[in-house]
């Protein structure tokens, strides 16, 4: 009887703990236990975490929570593709962001230019047009795709994770436009890039079979990436 109480007790066990762990892996990002978090980048090389350590609270002052980093205009036209972004960062330019899972960037796209598929796999962005004529657009996963024509004061909405792209309709004036992303570290993969710029290089017999192109067409897509 002895026995059979504690093999029952063990599975039990077992049963607890695998429920535990289940609802552990499927939480979402804890809440601050506090008002904010501003960055401490002197921490940073020492530490990882999802985010970076924080300053002593009574330390924090108004301009830890402003920038002035999305003020300045770059100049997009001697890219690769014709556009740039500057995106915060707690660790340079907006500390007070820090653990609020946000970041805003500023994208500048010169005349023609355009931010070309990418996505950003941690976070949804709301795109609004700051200046020029931009044509916007993201597919789904059912490779449903949705444009829009914005103008400045429009704004659209891309989904997390979906494949999307900007374009700057004007080919004489350049354009700009302000997102925000509901993640400090949005990442962001450039779908041309992800397929011909990797290092190593993708196996040429994939992206000919991928993209049903010949070796030819894979070297001079390299080489017109800059690769």
């Amino acid at each position: 009887m002895r026995a059979s109480a504690d093999h029952a007790a063990s599975i039990t066990h077992r049963i607890l703990l695998s429920l535990f762990l289940l609802a552990t892996l499927s939480a979402s990002d804890p809440d601050l236990l506090f008002d904010y978090c501003v960055a401490d980048p002197a921490a940073a090389a020492s530490f990882h975490l999802n985010g970076l350590p924080c300053i002593d609270p009574a330390a924090a002052r108004a301009e830890h929570f402003a920038t002035s980093a999305l003020s300045r205009a770059t100049n997009p036209s001697a890219t690769l593709f014709g556009f740039n972004v500057t995106l915060t960062s707690p660790a340079t330019s907006l500390p007070g962001a820090n653990a609020q899972g946000l970041a805003m960037a500023r994208i500048d796209l010169a005349p023609g230019g355009m931010a070309p598929p990418h996505s950003h796999p941690r976070a949804s962005e709301v795109a609004l047009v700051l200046a020029g004529s931009v044509l916007v657009g993201f597919a789904d996963t059912s490779y449903r795709l949705y444009t829009q024509l914005l103008r400045a004061g429009e704004a659209f909405v891309f989904p997390r994770a979906m494949v999307h792209f900007l374009y700057n309709m004007d080919v004489a004036a350049p354009a700009v436009v302000l997102s925000g992303l509901n993640s400090q570290s949005p990442g962001a993969q450039l779908v041309p890039l992800s397929a011909f710029r990797t290092e190593p290089r993708m196996p040429e017999e994939i992206l000919k079979k991928a993209f049903k192109i010949n070796g030819q067409d894979v070297h001079r897509i390299q080489r017109n990436l800059g690769g």
